[in-house]
Formats: C-alpha cells, sequence, structure tokens
C-alpha cells in the first residue's frame, strides 16, 4: 500500500463589513487560513479583484508553494549527491490570464533559483539536480500547467 498523506486548513471568511454579500462592493475579500500549531495567514484576493494589497492572495500562494516544494527537493537531492549548497534564493514569478467568462487560468510558472555550493567542482551536479527536483515535486506534479526552472550556480 502507497502512503497517504492528509493535509488540513482551516478557510474563515473575515470580509463581512455588516451586510454581506448583498453587493459586489459591500464586502472585503479578507480571509485567515488556520492550520493547527501554526501562525494564522491572512488573506485576500489580487487588488486586481477587489484585494488587499497587504495581505497574500492565491496566486500568490501558489507560486510560493511551487517555489518552496523546489526548493526542498533540491536541497534533499543536493546533500544525497554530496553537493554542500550554502545559500538558495528563488525570486519565482507566475503568470496568470483571465479568460472571457470572468475566471482564469495558470500558463506558466518559472523558479529562478540563485544557489550557491561550497566548491566550483559541485555546480555542474548543482545544476542538473533542478531536473530531477521538478520531477520530483509534489506540487509541480499536481498542476495542469508548465513549471520551468532558469538556475544559477555559484561558488563560495
Amino acid at each position: 500500500m502507497k502512503a497517504q498523506h492528509i493535509y488540513k486548513a482551516n478557510l474563515q471568511w473575515t470580509g463581512n463589513t455588516g451586510t454581506g454579500t448583498s453587493a459586489y462592493k459591500a464586502f472585503e475579500r479578507s480571509y485567515a487560513i488556520s492550520i493547527e500549531n501554526k501562525p494564522d495567514i491572512l488573506g485576500s484576493s489580487d487588488p486586481s479583484f477587489r484585494g488587499d494589497m497587504t495581505k497574500h492572495n492565491p496566486e500568490e500562494l501558489l507560486v510560493a508553494s511551487l517555489s518552496s516544494c523546489h526548493m526542498l527537493w533540491y536541497l534533499q537531492l543536493c546533500s544525497e549527491a554530496g553537493v554542500v549548497v550554502t545559500k538558495y534564493v528563488d525570486k519565482a514569478t507566475g503568470t496568470m490570464e483571465e479568460t472571457a467568462n470572468g475566471g482564469g487560468h495558470f500558463t506558466e510558472v518559472s523558479l529562478h533559483p540563485a544557489v550557491t555550493v561550497s566548491e566550483a567542482s559541485m555546480i555542474e551536479m548543482a545544476n542538473v539536480l533542478h531536473t530531477k527536483a521538478n520531477a520530483q515535486c509534489f506540487i509541480a506534479n499536481s498542476v495542469n500547467f508548465k513549471v520551468t526552472h532558469h538556475p544559477t550556480c555559484t561558488s563560495k
């Protein structure tokens, strides 16, 4: 039997300004995500959709999920391959297109990890392992759009 993992999150809409959803402009798009024993995440819709720009939106959280999943797999693979990573920063971007019916979908997420390894001899393997990390990432394997990676790697 394959291992199965269950993840739980509680979501509460916090944007009722007194009249609920009585009109399109009558409510805020704010919410709180609560996960047991962890700090809450305050969210809203993207400002383009009447959201609060000071809160996380679902689209940003999707991009962050893909970025962090890739990083965690990558670091594991590097440790197994003897590649010593001393720094990892990713400036990920996602592209979403609106559709004629008012909905939309992501067309791509691009990861741009900048990795530092302890020795120059590790750079080639460090770059190769991004492909394997992309193939292993649970989140990347769960989306229906392309996830690309454009890494750079340097040594101390």
